[in-house]
């Protein structure tokens, strides 16, 4: 473990991934996010559009993870849902720069998974967060 309480898993001979992390070993009082999508604090949607919508919904992660006084670098996992993989594939480089804008360069493991809807019909992205604070 490293002073931080964290430690990135990287199977040997495998290929370093981009943009994320195969897995974490980590210790410490964990905090668990819902599901956040890319309305704003009034719960209403300020855009339609896919990346504003992942922006806004990593902001949203970001706010309930301060409730607990953790911040990116305390999370450990990110499940995305999104209801087009075609459109995130094809703005994945305008969804880094949201990301690392927002959450910086902390890469946690990530899944995405292609859903037929979500809840709001509006929303085009829903993430969820797992994190560990230190100690």
């Amino acid at each position: 473990m490293t002073s931080d309480m964290r430690r990135v898993l990287q199977p040997a001979g495998w290929p370093a991934p981009s943009g994320y992390a195969n897995g974490v070993v980590a210790s410490g009082p964990m905090v668990f996010v819902g599901g956040q999508i890319g309305w704003n604090a009034e719960q209403a949607f300020e855009s339609d559009d896919f990346v504003d919508q992942v922006r806004q919904a990593l902001k949203n992660v970001l706010a309930v993870l301060a409730e607990a006084g953790a911040g990116p670098e305390h999370i450990v996992r990110l499940t995305w849902y999104v209801t087009d993989k075609r459109e995130y594939a094809a703005r994945l480089k305008e969804v880094g720069e949201a990301y690392r804008n927002v959450i910086g360069r902390h890469f946690p493991p990530m899944t995405l998974v292609e859903v037929s809807g979500l809840v709001e019909d509006a929303a085009k992205v829903e993430i969820e967060a797992t994190a560990v604070l230190s100690g």
